[in-house]
């Protein structure tokens, strides 16, 4: 029990840190006249995690145990975290992209793989008390989603969402889990100098699957969804803290605590993740993964029909579908491709299936919704529109968001085929 506590305790810290900032960075970048480019800010987190993880991950392996790296990981990101606050709050509205940017990178490249590393520190733990991973370690990961949601909350409450503060708290939230880190039990390093290749080492193995058109068509699709994954949580605070200024809405709970409101999805997510054995059961990987394609259509039309007066329940409806659209097509899909790989490329193919989704589409996507929203929202033509004129730019750019999932899902219908479609999950 007392392990099982420790490990809570770590995961709780893990997504704190990412919950501090990742919703309403988006918020603090556009009123502080780097609206045009908090893509840019969000799309970071995808570049770095094409070979941060690796090369991190190389060194717990062989050099360095898991839980040390980790430690390291997060004091240095936290670090980094903290200077580019304190670098945000002494410059005020004077802020600048080039020292922000490059302070908050270093603090994303280090703490992008702690993902992984938590996991992998989780797991050993668990199989040295001798605990059945796939039994104990799903209550566990639940406290990391409640940490990302008490971060927000605090966050909100304590009103920093509009300042560089959210920095501050993510870095210091990093420190404490640094130093944690290090008491928590020790991980085996193989330093056996066996050679190994960089193919190897870097899990591109895995790519001979695109030789499959099954599997190439699927990891694709991975791709293409995964354009959707990052849009939200980089413009929906944003989106919603610009109804202030409507004098309707001004005074609104959805605009005084967007980040609250927001963080129906990240419940809804925690609960999500128990109906997916019954619905993979019932309608198989294939139909499950549509549903979830389909639900980003809703996430997306939601927003644009919604408003935080009478409308707000479409916000609320937005953020319940959020938990089916991320966990149905990223548990379903993880399912997917451990069934059909064979074991000794198997962890490859999960990264493989990571790197598709949150490295490259997550990436294009926030590119890309940045470009819509420089023409419809962030337009210096538009600065001295009303803002009955902005909110429908936003709208705007809320339906091309829908349409480009829903143009995905039923492309998806048409070309995937497989024979697990109909499989039940034993």
């Amino acid at each position: 029990m007392q392990l099982k506590i420790r490990l809570i305790i770590m995961n709780f810290l893990q997504f704190a840190v990412w919950g501090a900032y990742l919703t309403c960075m988006g918020t603090y970048l556009h009123l502080h006249g780097l609206g045009h480019q908090i893509g840019i800010f969000y799309s970071i987190q995808g570049i770095v995690s094409i070979f941060m993880p690796a090369i991190i991950g190389i060194i717990a392996d062989r050099w360095i145990q898991a839980q040390k790296m980790l430690g390291i990981s997060h004091l240095i990101s936290g670090i980094a975290m903290i200077c580019a606050g304190l670098y945000g709050l002494s410059a005020g509205e004077s802020v600048q992209f080039g020292p922000l940017f490059a302070l908050y990178t270093i603090g994303v490249a280090f703490y992008m793989p702690t993902l992984a590393l938590s996991n992998s520190v989780a797991y050993n733990a668990l199989e040295l008390a001798g605990l059945d991973r796939v039994k104990n370690f799903p209550p566990i990961r639940v406290f990391g989603t409640i940490g990302f949601i008490v971060a927000m909350w605090c966050v909100d409450l304590l009103g920093f969402q509009p300042t560089a503060s959210q920095f501050v708290m993510s870095g210091c939230i990093g420190l404490v889990l640094g130093i944690y880190s290090f008491s928590l039990p020790k991980c085996k390093t193989n330093n056996d100098k066996k050679t190994t290749s960089l193919v190897d080492v870097f899990g591109l193995r895995a790519f001979s699957l695109f030789k499959e058109k099954k599997m190439a068509i699927f990891f694709i699709f991975s791709m293409l969804l995964g354009v959707s994954l990052q849009i939200t949580n980089g413009f929906a605070n944003p989106f919603l803290h610009s109804f202030g200024h409507i004098p309707e809405y001004a005074d609104t709970f959805g605009v005084k605590h967007a980040n609250m409101l927001i963080s129906i999805s990240q419940i809804s997510e925690t609960l999500c993740i128990l109906l997916i054995p019954f619905f993979l059961r019932k309608f198989g990987i294939k139909k499950v993964m549509l549903i979830a394609m389909f639900a980003w259509v809703f996430r997306f039309g939601f927003f644009g029909l919604g408003n935080p007066g009478p409308g707000v329940w479409l916000f609320i409806l937005s953020c319940i579908v959020y938990g089916v659209a991320f966990d149905f097509f990223n548990i379903s899909g993880s399912l997917f491709v451990d069934q059909q790989t064979d074991q000794s490329i198997r962890a490859s193919a999960q990264g493989l299936f990571m790197l598709m989704t949150n490295g490259i589409g997550a990436t294009v996507g926030t590119f890309s919704a940045q470009a819509v929203l420089n023409h419809f929202v962030f337009n210096p033509l538009r600065q001295h529109a009303d803002p009955y004129t902005i909110m429908n730019g936003w709208s705007s750019a809320w339906y091309i968001f829908a349409g480009y999932a829903l143009i995905v899902a039923v492309t998806f219908i048409f070309v995937f085929k497989s024979e697990y479609a109909k499989e039940e999950a034993n």
